[in-house]
């Protein structure tokens, strides 16, 4: 069987780092970007020990001729065009609106949007002249409803949740597919920064098959830990005001 490919930033920690290994269990020859170069090579080194292919590239996503740069050199290096690009790179800076940090705000915009729309742009015109692929693009639940101290990462993640949902429609015409990845909190260097309970916390290996899988199978939107997903979705169908009498006391909490 030929390889599939894969490409993937954020593979340095965290969720990215565990789905770069699930996916080379899978069999998929991988391009990992992170700006830890350090870290992709012992990841890379890992893969290949373990018999897979992996291309570890120091990369800024927020540098958009570094991103496209990358993904021309995976390709050259892997041997084609990827089947799958997975955007995973991202950040979280808590913000409260009575303490509004505009820098802060500003980066979680960028790394997490931008972030997105710069893999997109290197990878979504070879996927529609080869009319093949899927674009993944790591989300979260907390773009479902905009929860309190987290402001511009709720923001962040319901602009990535608009774009790919816009995305996977206008691509249907060329056999492109589109996946949203809506995790809930998943035990990685940033939730490790959290100073408040986390419901329904998941290892991030268990996190990495769910995304795999729903990779594999061409699932439109991946949401998980269930209960989560459950919780979310329920608060989203709450009037405006009940929705903010619940939240109230969460709003209070610290953020530093």
């Amino acid at each position: 069987m030929t390889p599939k490919r894969a490409i993937l930033t954020g593979a340095s920690s965290g969720i990215g780092f565990e789905l770069a290994r699930e996916l080379a269990r899978r069999g998929y020859d991988l391009a990992l970007l992170a700006r830890r170069s350090e870290l992709l090579d012992a990841l890379s080194r890992e893969i290949a020990e373990k018999g897979g292919r992996a291309v570890a590239m120091g990369c800024d996503v927020l540098d958009a001729a570094a991103v496209r740069n990358a993904v021309q050199r995976g390709e050259q290096e892997l041997g084609g065009g990827f089947d799958v690009a997975i955007a995973n790179a991202g950040v979280s800076i808590p913000n409260h609106a009575s303490k509004f940090n505009l820098a802060d705000a500003e980066q979680v915009i960028r790394v997490n949007v931008l972030g997105v729309m710069y893999l997109y742009d290197a990878v979504i015109p070879g996927m529609i002249e080869r009319r093949n692929g899927r674009f993944v693009g790591i989300a979260s639940v907390a773009g479902l409803r905009g929860l309190p101290t987290s402001g511009p990462y709720s923001a962040s993640k319901a602009a990535v949740q608009a774009f790919l949902e816009a995305a996977r429609i206008e691509l249907v015409p060329y056999d492109v597919g589109v996946t949203i990845v809506n995790p809930g909190f998943v035990v990685t260097e940033m939730t490790a920064k959290n100073r408040f309970h986390m419901p329904f916390l998941m290892d991030a290996p268990r996190a990495a098959r769910i995304i795999a899988d729903g990779i594999e199978r061409g699932a439109r939107v991946v949401e998980f830990p269930r209960r989560m997903s459950l919780l979310m979705r329920v608060t989203r169908l709450l009037p405006d005001a009940l929705y903010e009498r619940m939240m109230v006391p969460y709003a209070r909490r610290k953020t530093s």
